[in-house]
């Protein structure tokens, strides 16, 4: 009995064992084998994602086409054809596709490289005739056939959503940006630039897309240049300020509207065109500069009045530069030393371009010219040469003419005084000052004072009555009681303008006159006597 239980343990534990060892057998095969079959279908799920990108187009519309195929189409922008989206994409990476289209029909398939310029040398394409009018295009990279690069869904939609961005960014501007390479071929362009293509061409175009602009020169050493350029469209001009950029092979272009700039300075332009004639035909000279005080503008008067040759004006000299050739042609008022004229002419430029100034040059030569200094915006500043020589001289003249007049009616005996209708005392000369004073301006003052000074009687009377007459009538002379007490005869005479002239004669005076005029002048004796 005892050896029947040993053996039965035995068995147990014999039993137990293998089932244990063929247990874990059973569980290795099947995990062995269920990882193969991932290993496999992910590789299945890869090739089938590893698709080629082929299309087939009947007639130029699409009839089939792979999942990557159809992906590039849906992200194309602009235009909405199948065939144009693609003719676009194409394009720029296999520039002689357009150009090689006709020879498909005839040698039955084209294979093109891509350009190097564009980043796709490794591309090659196909294009194969079907019969039909069926065309198959397939597009295929060598180097990467059966290779795939695995990228996180985070990292790829932020790729696709910068990209997207950048596309619209591109396509929305107003600006037209394309690419050429090192033939100045277009290998790419904006949405702006397609739509002005084919507003220029009247209907689609296709690649190679038409240069529109002409490319700026490129600079040596720097590596962006710039330029004007006009295009015009069934006659409408417009003009664009193209900005170039080199990288390599390829330059970038960018064309910005200047419509609105070269509006302005041809408004500019056109005005600064209407001054100058005007400034042409004034007498005055005239001198601008700016608000580092060079001249930028001057009408041929300045030239006329202070002879500095015309190229010296064209060079567009400094304020001093100008100033100290006026000094060589002894131009300006004679300084004492150089220093003081320095700063004299210093002053006169701080006084123009803080307000309005003006000066009177007496030259050397006999002129006087008047020098005016007018501020301008944006720190400018102006000058005025205006010869006043006559006016000056005229000026002289009549102050002479006048003061001669003066020393004239100073030497008369008899007071003469002037009225004007108003009754404002226009003139009188020094007899009259000896006899009444000048305090009295007016005729109503001077009635008043010469009232107050005298005993008021028939002769006095009838002065003011003639003298406040608005019209002649009354006696035109008479005698009165003068300040001194001594008789004082006067006379009234109707001048030009409604002035009166009012004569008062010493009693010595009225004599000589009595007796110059014979026993016939009328009245004469009464007068002396009449007060």
């Amino acid at each position: 009995m005892a050896s029947e239980a040993v053996l039965v343990a035995i068995t147990a534990v014999l039993a137990g064992t293998i089932s244990v060892v063929l247990a874990v057998a059973v569980l290795r095969g099947w995990d062995r084998r269920w990882r193969g079959s991932s290993r496999l279908s992910s590789t299945d799920r890869l090739e089938q994602r590893l698709q080629p990108m082929v299309f087939l187009f009947r007639d130029r519309r699409l009839t089939d086409a792979t999942g990557p195929a159809r992906t590039l189409l849906s992200r194309m922008p602009a235009p909405d054809g199948d065939w144009e989206r693609l003719v676009q994409w194409i394009g720029p990476r296999f520039p002689d596709f357009g150009s090689r289209l006709d020879q498909i029909s005839r040698l039955g398939r084209i294979e093109l490289l891509g350009d190097a310029g564009t980043g796709s040398a490794a591309l090659r394409l196909l294009a194969e005739d079907l019969g039909d009018e069926l065309l198959r295009i397939s597009v295929t990279d060598p180097a990467a056939e059966h290779a795939g690069i695995m990228v996180d869904s985070m990292s790829q939609q932020a790729m696709e959503e910068e990209l997207d961005l950048l596309r619209r960014a591109l396509d929305q501007t107003p600006m037209l940006v394309w690419r050429q390479d090192a033939e100045e071929r277009v290998t790419w362009a904006n949405a702006a630039y397609l739509r002005r293509a084919e507003a220029q061409g009247d209907g689609v175009v296709g690649w190679p897309l038409p240069r529109l602009l002409e490319p700026p020169k490129p600079v040596p050493g720097a590596g962006t240049a710039t330029r004007r350029a006009s295009l015009d469209s069934h006659g409408v001009v417009s003009w664009y300020d193209c900005h170039s950029h080199r990288t390599g092979d390829q330059t970038m272009m960018f064309a910005l509207p200047a419509d609105a700039a070269v509006r302005a300075e041809r408004s500019l332009r056109e005005f600064v065109q209407t001054l100058t004639k005007t400034f042409a035909d004034l007498p005055i000279g005239l001198a601008i500069f700016d608000r580092q005080r060079n001249l930028q503008l001057f009408n041929p008067a300045l030239i006329d009045l202070t002879g500095l040759p015309t190229g010296f004006l064209t060079a567009r000299p400094t304020l001093f530069d100008l100033l100290d050739k006026l000094r060589e042609l002894r131009m300006v008022p004679e300084p004492k030393n150089f220093r003081s004229w320095r700063q004299q002419m210093a002053n006169l430029e701080s006084a123009a371009a803080t307000g309005h100034h003006v000066e009177t040059w007496s030259l050397p030569g006999g002129q006087t010219y008047r020098v005016t200094g007018r501020p301008h915006p944006d720190g400018a500043v102006a000058f005025l040469f205006e010869d006043i020589t006559s006016e000056i001289s005229l000026t002289r003249k009549f102050r002479a003419e006048l003061l001669l007049g003066t020393h004239v009616l100073d030497g008369i005996e008899d007071a003469l005084a002037v009225f004007a209708p108003n009754g404002q005392l226009v003139m009188m000369n020094q007899a009259y000052r000896d006899l009444w004073g000048d305090e009295n301006k007016t005729l109503t003052s001077a009635i008043a004072s010469w009232e107050g000074r005298i005993e008021p009687g028939p002769g006095f009377r009838s002065l003011r009555d003639r003298l406040n007459a608005s019209e002649d009538g009354g006696p035109a002379s008479g005698a009165m009681s003068g300040p001194d007490g001594r008789l004082l005869g006067w006379t009234v005479s109707r001048l030009g303008g409604g002035r009166q002239m009012l004569r008062f004669r010493s009693p010595e005076s009225m004599r000589e006159r009595a007796s110059h005029s014979g026993p016939d002048a009328p009245g004469l004796a009464s007068a002396v006597g009449a007060d």
